[in-house]
């Protein structure tokens, strides 16, 4: 399975708010567009600015992590001075979703299911084997206990909230809504990915649906 990684919260709502101005955006996608190194000018005259408050807003997106500017000739054409300095978009991926969805994650795991099913197994066998070794992947070095996992669950979206002294529930599925879709599926893929969490840990993964929470809860 791919190693997942994902802009923070506050990471994705601070890119979303740069490009909330209509200068700024429209540069930027002007920029995706491209495909190439874009000048300060190329981006003022795309929008009808000057270079300077072009720049201003450029450096803005470079600051937030959208764009990274470099020095460069244009064209690949040396000259005489300085190289101008060029803006291109990043890697960076933005996606803001309250409450928290992981959508990758299943489909990573249902991927490497079918990549990886052996000739003894149905589809559904190998997507929870390869659920629950996702779990184990992520389960931390040091014994796992309530508090860890509140912690690992709190940064994958669940949501959970403790239930008494041994009970972790979640108050969010992030499979939402393909769980609705095929909820015997995707609620077993919970499961398993949760139990290879706890493996070797104090604590189980226990089916325990409930309408508009998550279908697995921790218990010591």
């Amino acid at each position: 399975m791919l190693d997942r990684v994902e802009p923070s919260l506050s990471t994705s709502i601070t890119a979303v708010a740069a490009l909330e101005d209509d200068l700024r955006g429209s540069m930027y996608f002007y920029i995706r567009r491209a495909r190439r190194p874009v000048t300060r000018d190329e981006a003022a005259a795309s929008v009808g600015i000057s270079r300077k408050l072009a720049a201003f807003h450029l450096d803005k997106l470079v600051d937030v992590g959208l764009l990274r500017a470099d020095y460069e000739p244009v064209g690949g054409v040396r000259r005489v001075g300085r190289a101008p300095k060029v803006y291109r978009p990043t890697d960076l991926e933005i996606r803001v979703a309250i409450p928290a969805r992981s959508g990758d994650l299943l489909s990573e795991i249902l991927l490497d299911a079918v990549l990886e099913e052996r000739e003894d197994e149905r589809a559904t066998e190998s997507a929870v084997r390869v659920a629950r070794t996702a779990g184990e992947r992520l389960a931390p070095r040091e014994r796992a206990d309530l508090v860890t996992a509140e912690r690992m669950l709190t940064r994958e979206g669940f949501e959970p909230y403790r239930v008494g002294e041994g009970c972790l529930r979640m108050r969010n599925c992030p499979f939402r809504p393909l769980t609705s879709r095929a909820p015997e599926l995707v609620c077993g893929l919970n499961h398993a990915f949760l139990s290879g969490f706890t493996e070797g840990s104090g604590l189980r993964a226990v089916p325990s649906p409930r309408p508009g929470e998550c279908c697995v809860e921790l218990h010591t």
